[in-house]
């Protein structure tokens, strides 16, 4: 069973800032770094750490090599990588001293997923792999009717939620994964739990899977709800949370995990993240996930 993750490769520029800057605001810096990040990147690396295989499929821009060799240094296959000459996808991200986060995302080469590219990548899987999708890239509604024609089981974190994304036949989806904030914007409703409700009898084949943050998260499949408490951490940088979660989660599954027990693993490797600086630099390994939940 493979796992092919179809997804955004950013550059991420994150500022450490007393406050998010306001409008009309000059605001000075405490700290800059730069990482190796996308949603896409970090759910592969959470996907490889979490000890499944997993193929990262992209567009490789200019001044995007470093995350080539990031991917490939964190046991991610390549191999299905397309280079393009625009400029490499990157982000500007504000952490202020709670370690929230907000993030300006430059899509760059990842909006130039070409259609070709998209059937000549789909047509090396098949029935039951394991296909994750985010939002950070163009090609969304294609790639998930084509995937969904081959019998994968499609995995779409909704981030960012637009236009593209809810005009998506979310119907052929296999898990559905959103935070509150998008589980509300999909759903169309105020309340998270409405939300949640909502989406459960709208999507009646499709698993739901919502993050709470100190919440935990629930998951809907099968009838029947799960649900998981999330597991206290000292937040530094919330940054790549959700894809560390997305990640571990979709990762143990393919490797035969209970869905109680993905949500479980899935749940602390988010924790010991946002302990942590920075998005994919932060997912743990599973060892260090085991001995955590020890």
């Amino acid at each position: 069973m493979a796992i092919v993750n179809f997804g955004s490769l950013n550059l991420d520029h994150v500022y450490h800032v007393p406050h998010f800057c306001m409008g009309g605001e000059t605001l000075l810096a405490g700290d800059v770094t730069e990482f190796a990040g996308g949603k896409g990147l970090n759910q592969s690396v959470a996907v490889a750490r979490s000890g499944a295989a997993v193929l990262h499929a992209g567009m490789l821009g200019a001044g995007g090599e470093v995350l080539r060799n990031y991917l490939e240094d964190n046991g991610v296959d390549t191999s299905l990588l397309q280079r393009c000459d625009a400029p490499q996808g990157h982000t500007v991200i504000q952490v202020d001293p709670a370690g929230q986060n907000c993030i300006v995302v430059c899509g760059g080469s990842n909006q130039l997923v070409s259609a070709e590219y998209i059937d000549d990548t789909l047509k090396k899987f098949h029935s039951g792999d394991y296909l994750m999708l985010q939002n950070e890239i163009s090609g969304l509604s294609r790639i998930i009717s084509a995937a969904h024609a081959r019998g994968l089981r499609v995995v779409l974190n909704a981030s960012p939620v637009n236009d593209a994304l809810l005009q998506a036949d979310l119907s052929k989806l296999t898990w559905l994964v959103v935070n509150e904030l998008e589980c509300m914007a999909v759903a169309g409703c105020e309340g998270v739990m409405e939300a949640y409700e909502t989406l459960k009898a709208r999507y009646p084949g499709v698993g739901i899977l919502l993050t709470l943050g100190s919440g935990g998260s629930v998951s809907w499949a099968d009838g029947e709800d799960v649900r998981q408490q999330a597991y206290p951490a000292r937040v530094l940088d919330t940054t790549g949370a959700g894809d560390t979660f997305a990640g571990y989660f979709v990762g143990c599954l393919a490797n035969g995990f209970s869905r109680s027990d993905a949500m479980r693993f899935a749940s602390m490797a988010a924790s010991l993240a946002v302990s942590r600086p920075g998005a994919a630099a932060s997912i743990p390994l599973m060892k260090d996930v085991q001995q955590a939940l020890c």
